[in-house]
């Protein structure tokens, strides 16, 4: 069974920073591409920022220069980074990991980014 599991969501305030994790089980992680996507209420689900199984990250242009997605394959863990965070930041945070036609998602963490 492939399992993923998020952490690190909360409430912060405007400017702010979290780090979240997502701890994978159950795939041979290094192949796989990780990703983190939001989806915000009344809105689709949106990719925020992927890394390749080569350690090559890209990011949506709403959040390049402030978060920044790591991976580490030794503990099967991809991290997103998340500085100055804005309002139009809160989301349920998912992550995701893809193979080929593989492509598997976690259940969830909730960022509120408010005053």
């Amino acid at each position: 069974q492939v399992q993923l599991v998020e952490s690190g969501g909360g409430l912060v305030q405007p400017g702010g920073s979290l780090r979240l994790s997502c701890a994978a089980s159950g795939v041979t992680f290094s192949l796989y591409v990780m990703g983190w996507y939001r989806q915000a209420p009344g809105k689709q689900r949106e990719l925020v920022a992927a890394v390749t199984s080569g350690s090559r990250p890209n990011y949506a242009d709403s959040v390049k220069g402030r978060f920044t997605i790591s991976r580490d394959n030794a503990k099967s863990t991809v991290y997103l980074q998340m500085n100055n965070l804005k309002p139009e930041d809160t989301a349920v945070y998912y992550c995701n990991v893809h193979w080929l036609s593989y492509n598997y998602w976690g259940q969830g963490t909730q960022v509120t980014v408010s005053s």
